[in-house]
């Protein structure tokens, strides 16, 4: 008698989702083995998140899903919603991306994670609260004790993210469903997050399906990849065999558009390739990988140590309910004219405050800023309106920073009217001018922003930033909400800009990687203080400071970086 086939912990099988006409995941094949971490990948709107949701029957009423989902021998799609009811959140649990949204703002902590305990476990409030207590150390929660009962706005959001962790695993699941878990967190705090999850699995002998964007994520650790494109699976092999050789074009892509610290990349020797889609007059999608090169009238000018930037020993400092709050100390940094200045450091460590600062958006307490030589610090709103011209902004989000109300058009003649000095006729020259630079078509200027995809809405905001003709741009985390794809984009389109325009740039981001990339020189800041400084090559094969030694230790990617090394891989 042969011996009896154990079940996948997960088995899917032609897996469809559909709203309508409009087919959201089609054909969906992926399975997960005790103990082993599935990556799902791919970017915003290639049916990820859907995919997770259907899994656990957490779609809308509208959404219509076909196929098989067995867990554990089972098919979930199959089980009334009273037997589905007992396997979620018991045997089968998920993460969400956004816990702010996701936790209750009204209950304490403690009472939301013993719901699970009490509901599933028959545990009595007394012994919830107990176990409650043990799995906020497990995720390493300072003093549980004291924070139990707290309420989710008073934490962090990695410590939010955290107490998301501790409720999916309160009855031990056998399978943990965690949907971009550290997407919008520090990097030392992704990489304790992700470090905890590999943790649990190995103790817990707990399957994961990871769904991220983030590759440098994947290459440390998944064991193997599902990569997802409008729906459809494109590729499935091993971790290992994907990273090393993929064999999907659109996977190829991918790897060649994404940054990581392990590759040794920066503006002025390479750009970034470009995933390109076409359909074909068959319906059939063809991917291709470019790499644009360089305009001739366009190369890349070394910077000329003109100062066009200069803050020296600036302080700012914010009157709370709870007393002062130092967020910049005695901060000196010099940009140069046609020079790229990156700024490093985790959220909360002042760089938003910093930039602010030098906008004039919050006023210093102290210290200079000289903007081509002028110090503007304390300037009147009159006086500093001629500057604000040269020293312009591209901020993160785009959608929140556009009016929707106006057209492009209506943001940009804004900009220019505000300045004057330009005719109508020289207006409009002006915004086509801009509107061609930043790769937008003529008509985009009588359309609203949310006609616009992500990255679209980005170069508008670029558009914005530059119609002025400044000499300086902030920007502040302009590609960290943009797939990798279209961060490459700009990426190589602010390299393109840099050069034509002749601009400096202050460029703050957590992601280590895309600093490497663009920056000529690099600060990093820690506790409203620029505790290093030094040259794109320099600051990160040689840091010299502990805390820029443990950011870089923690980005996404040094791990298996690490790992190649050692067997004697060049990456």
């Amino acid at each position: 008698m042969p011996p009896a086939v154990t079940p996948r912990l997960l088995d899917v099988r032609n897996l469809n989702v559909s709203y309508g006409t409009h087919r959201a995941v089609t054909a969906l094949d992926l399975h997960i083995e005790a103990g082993e971490v599935l990556a799902l990948v791919g970017e915003s709107g290639c049916g990820k998140s859907t995919t997770a949701m259907a899994l656990l029957r957490l779609l809308p009423p509208a959404a219509r899903v076909h196929g098989e989902v067995h867990f554990d021998g089972v098919d979930l799609l199959a089980l009334s919603e009273s037997r589905l009811s007992a396997i979620r959140g018991h045997r089968i649990s998920m993460i969400f991306q956004e816990p702010t949204t996701s936790l209750n703002p009204v209950l304490k902590i403690g009472d939301q994670i013993g719901e699970a305990l009490r509901l599933h476990l028959g545990m009595s409030r007394r012994a919830a609260r107990a176990r409650t207590l043990e799995l906020l150390d497990l995720v390493q929660i300072a003093e549980p004790a004291r924070r139990i009962d707290d309420y989710p706005h008073q934490f962090s959001g990695g410590q939010r993210q955290r107490v998301m962790i501790a409720a999916a695993i309160a009855c031990e699941p056998k399978l943990l469903v965690a949907d971009e878990p550290t997407t919008a967190l520090d990097v030392t705090i992704q990489a304790d997050i992700l470090a905890l999850l590999d943790r649990l699995r190995r103790d817990l002998s707990m399957g994961l399906l990871l769904i991220t964007h983030d590759l440098g994520v994947v290459a440390d650790w998944a064991d193997r990849v599902v990569v997802m494109y409008r729906g459809r699976e494109m590729e499935q092999q091993t971790t290992r065999a994907f990273t090393a050789k993929p064999r999907h074009a659109y996977s190829r892509g991918l790897l060649g558009a994404s940054l990581h610290l392990g590759a040794d990349r920066h503006y002025r020797t390479s750009r970034l390739a470009e995933v390109r889609v076409k359909e074909t007059p068959e319906g059939e999608l063809a991917f291709s990988l470019e790499t644009p090169s360089a305009k001739p009238e366009n190369q890349v000018s070394s910077a000329d140590a003109t100062p066009v930037l200069v803050v020296d020993h600036v302080n700012t400092i914010y009157q709370t309910a709870e007393g002062p709050r130092h967020a910049v100390r005695d901060v000196s940094l010099t940009v140069n004219r046609a020079e790229t200045v990156g700024l490093v450091g985790e959220s909360g460590c002042g760089k938003t405050s910093l930039s602010r600062t030098i906008m004039r958006l919050v006023d210093s307490a102290s210290g200079r800023i000289l903007l081509n030589g002028q110090d503007i610090s304390s300037l009147s709103r009159k006086a500093l309106l001629p500057h604000r011209r040269h020293l312009q902004m591209i901020f993160q989000d785009p959608f929140a920073s556009l009016n929707p109300r106006q057209t492009v058009d209506q943001i940009l003649q804004f900009a220019l009217t505000v300045q004057g000095g330009l005719s109508k006729g020289e207006r409009r020259a002006r915004i086509n001018q801009i509107l061609d630079a930043v790769g937008l078509p003529a008509d985009a200027r009588h359309r609203y922003p949310h006609e616009f995809s992500g990255g679209q809405r980005q170069r508008i905001g670029i558009a914005r930033a530059l119609v002025l003709k400044p000499a300086m741009l902030i920007c502040d985390e302009p590609v960290s909400a943009l797939d990798v794809s279209i961060q490459a984009q700009i990426l190589n389109l602010l390299v393109d800009l840099k050069a034509e325009f002749n601009l400096s740039m202050l460029f703050i981001s957590h992601d280590l990687a895309v600093v490497r990339y663009i920056a000529d020189r690099v600060l990093v800041m820690q506790a409203g203080r620029i505790v290093e400084s030094g040259d794109h090559d320099a600051i990160w094969s040689r840091p010299a400071h502990a805390y820029t030694r443990s950011l870089i230790a923690s980005a996404p990617g040094h791990r298996r970086a690490l790992e190649r090394a050692r067997d004697g891989v060049i990456v």
